[in-house]
């Protein structure tokens, strides 16, 4: 029953902040999280979420690591 239990909890947390990122998403500049760059000039608009990039990378590593144990 013990990875049933990990599973559940890495699962949880993963929801959560995904959940997170999304109810966030409406505010601020356009980006999901501080971090994440936002040029607005002119006619010339760039967005590149680098800070949701490292989070969703930590997310996952960490669910495949909890999921090979």
């Amino acid at each position: 029953m013990e990875p049933v239990g990990k599973m559940l909890v890495v699962a949880g947390l993963a929801l959560t902040a995904f959940g997170l990122m999304v109810w966030f998403a409406g505010k601020g500049r356009g980006g999901l999280l501080p971090g994440d760059l936002f040029i607005d000039r002119g006619g010339f608009k760039f967005y590149f979420p680098i800070v949701t990039c490292v989070v969703v990378s930590v997310l996952l590593s960490l669910l495949f690591w909890l999921f090979r144990r």
